[in-house]
């Protein structure tokens, strides 16, 4: 009896410390870093928040030259904070600016599905009316990626983020594109900020299809040409100064023939991507 009992204990010994010497799993890596753009699927979530709730401080930002400042929420909330910015609509060093195209450019990327532009709302604050648009965590200034010499590890689906966003500038007319208002996040998306000097009556288009925007996927291009006036007089017509959304609709004209002309030279394959 006795030694039935301990070869027994002797077995379960054998196989228990196999057991508790195995090694823990490994946590599973995903197959991409988190993104920034977490107001995608959560438009109206985002605007909301955006739209009510208060501010613990707002603190002046760097950069900028039409110097927007920085509100803070509470902590715990839907976002640590936004981009303030009550910009009266008027000249400004030679430019006309405006907080309203802040919103007009939100909204009309939404229209185009394209999700590079922040939640952006109307919103008072000490008796100033200005643009809140959703502060962007986690991400770093094209200008200091191209500085650092650091390339997207897929480099084709970057090129049709490029591509959309040069397209996007054209459309609106920004000419104050620049790489400090384009944001990068760790997973590599491209995110759109500073608006105020677009959605003008110019038709000046900062990147010229044919020589520094070749191509465009084809879902966006379709999208763009779909484009109706009662949609835009609909969504933006409000934050529109005069005549500027018959001049957004000329400028998407154009783009479209420019586009469709350039197919027809190079083949649509080599400018209309998937």
């Amino acid at each position: 009896m006795k030694r039935s009992r301990r070869l027994m204990l002797g077995l379960l010994v054998a196989v228990a410390v196999p057991l508790a010497r195995a090694p823990a799993p490994r946590a599973q890596t995903p197959p991409f870093p988190p993104s920034s753009k977490v107001w995608v699927g959560r438009y109206a979530e985002y605007e909301a928040f955006l739209k009510t709730a208060p501010f613990q401080r707002v603190e002046g930002v760097s950069l900028g030259v039409t110097s927007p400042r920085h509100a803070f929420f509470a902590p715990g909330g839907l976002a640590a904070g936004a981009a303030w910015k009550p910009l009266k609509p008027g000249p400004y060093e030679g430019y006309f600016e405006s907080y309203k195209s802040e919103i007009a450019a939100y909204k009309l990327d939404r229209m185009l599905e394209l999700d590079m532009v922040p939640p952006t709302v109307e919103r008072t604050y000490k008796a100033e009316t200005g643009s809140l648009q959703l502060w962007i965590e986690n991400t770093r200034m094209l200008k200091q990626i191209l500085d650092a010499k650091v390339h997207a590890p897929d480099v084709e689906a970057w090129s049709v983020q490029v591509a959309r966003q040069r397209a996007f500038d054209d459309l609106v007319a920004d000419i104050d594109d620049n790489q400090g208002n384009q944001l990068v996040d760790r997973a590599w998306n491209l995110i759109k900020i500073d608006h105020s000097r677009a959605f003008t009556a110019t038709m000046t288009q900062p990147f010229e299809i044919g020589k520094t925007l070749n191509r465009i996927d084809r879902p966006f291009f379709d999208r763009m040409k779909a484009l109706d006036r009662a949609s835009v007089d609909r969504e933006l017509g409000p934050l529109l100064e005069a005549r500027a959304a018959i001049s957004l609709m000329a400028r998407r004209d154009a783009m479209v023939k420019a586009f469709q002309k350039l197919a027809a030279a190079k083949g649509d394959a080599k400018v209309f991507t998937p």
